[in-house]
């Protein structure tokens, strides 16, 4: 038998692994370049549209003149942000304005009571020795690489007369061929520093437009995040205060209410008829055992006892075991507790997962994974139903997902028509 072995050009990887860099490079030097000329438009615009502005207050003409400074200064902002993930290699938030609102004179000072709009002058203003900086480096990089790496191509167009050039000053004598050798290697030394003294300066001035104009958009973004997490606990509780409320009402309440008129009457049978009283009793004392299982089934619901004294393991087992449905339990986790918050929200995913498949599905097994995966404590429940299964507003998955999302967690279910039902629940590992 033979063996065909594909062997790959020697210059196939290299040219891959270059060509990322060669991008790189080219996408510095352009902003270095473009941001030049934007600098000094900023710069010019920010301290004469501010300088303006202040002088001319008293007559309130200054307030037109500093509304349309800012807004010029945005719209710079705006194509130094377009310019950033490019430089910086990832994504970055864009912030949010003020939008205009009210009569023409309120929308007029919009701009002046926005904060960013402020950062974006102070932007323009900073930005300008920076864009000084990256520009001299840039140019001066690229003509010290390109014009040594050249030099013997266009030596024989230089005027060799009474000028002196660099190694005839430092006292070296070679003639063409030193100057030759000497520029090419300078410039080879050139080529090699040129990607990294223009990504230096890229990134040097790249870095002060993120801390200026995304910033307020990062922590604006994390304070929208938790404003929607607080929101969705909110929720959550209250979906589980009602559903606790309903069960609560239809089943140990009711079971309580004829408990009550159980004894009643046997209490009114105990002298005329004694044996009717026993049986009443009789009666009285399983409703009291139902009631009971009922409300401990509600507490198993909410929090068990299992869970806090032997961790999420054990508790889940025992969930298993109480679930009309056949489970098939996986459950891989390191030594030691959980954050109990983790341990409670895993617990109630599986909990109201394993009561919808005993409800709804018509599912003959269910399996329940629970696992790390990288940072997150991954959770799965998939069963052999039906399907069918959506995230719908108001019903138990929706109230899930956002149980979910209260602790930064992440709710998805797969469920076509016919089944299987898959729902998966991450939330941070902790």
């Amino acid at each position: 038998m033979t063996t065909d072995t594909l062997v790959m050009p020697t210059d196939t990887a290299p040219s891959h692994a270059r060509s990322p860099r060669v991008r790189q490079l080219l996408v510095d030097s352009g902003y270095a370049l473009l941001s030049f000329p934007l600098g000094i438009a900023g710069f010019v615009l920010a301290v004469t549209g501010i300088a303006l502005g202040v002088g001319t207050l008293v007559i309130w003409v200054g307030v037109a003149v500093l509304a349309v400074t800012l807004l010029a200064a945005r719209g710079l902002a705006g194509i130094e942000r377009a310019q950033l993930p490019a430089v910086l290699g990832r994504p970055l938030p864009r912030p949010a304005y003020l939008r205009p609102d009210g009569g023409r004179v309120r929308r007029m000072l919009t701009p002046l009571r926005d904060p960013q709009s402020w950062l974006d002058v102070l932007h323009a203003v900073l930005r300008f020795p920076l864009a000084v900086l990256a520009f001299s480096v840039t140019v001066a990089f690229w003509a010290l690489a390109l014009g040594g790496l050249s030099y013997g191509l266009w030596d024989w167009a230089l005027p060799q007369g009474d000028n002196e050039d660099l190694f005839e000053l430092l006292g070296f004598e070679g003639g063409s061929l030193l100057r030759v050798t000497g520029y090419t290697l300078i410039g080879l030394v050139g080529a090699l520093v040129l990607p990294f003294a223009v990504r230096a300066v890229a990134v040097l001035q790249a870095s002060l437009g993120r801390v200026l104009l995304t910033s307020r958009a990062a922590t604006q973004a994390e304070i929208g995040r938790l404003s929607r997490g607080r929101d969705a606990a909110v929720a959550a509780e209250a979906v589980a205060l009602r559903r606790l409320e309903r069960d609560i009402h239809d089943g140990p309440q009711q079971h309580l209410v004829r408990l009550g008129m159980d004894l009643s009457r046997a209490q009114r049978q105990l002298d005329r008829d004694p044996a009717a009283a026993r049986t009443t009793l009789a009666e009285a004392g399983v409703l009291a055992r139902e009631a009971l299982e009922e409300l401990r089934a509600l507490s198993r619901g909410i929090a068990p006892p299992v869970l806090a004294d032997r961790g999420l393991a054990a508790a889940l087992a025992a969930l298993a075991a109480r679930s009309p449905v056949p489970v098939e339990l996986a459950v891989d986790l390191p030594e030691g507790r959980l954050a109990p918050v983790t341990e409670n929200t895993a617990y109630f995913v599986v909990s109201e997962a394993l009561a919808n498949v005993a409800k709804h599905s018509g599912a003959g097994v269910c399996r329940v994974e629970v696992a790390r995966a990288g940072d997150a404590l991954r959770v799965v429940v998939e069963d052999d139903g039906i399907g069918g299964a959506q995230l719908v507003p108001g019903h138990g998955l929706a109230g899930l997902a956002d149980r979910l999302r209260a602790v930064d967690g992440v709710l998805t279910v797969e469920s076509p028509r016919g089944g299987p039902t898959r729902t998966t629940a991450e939330l941070p590992w902790g």
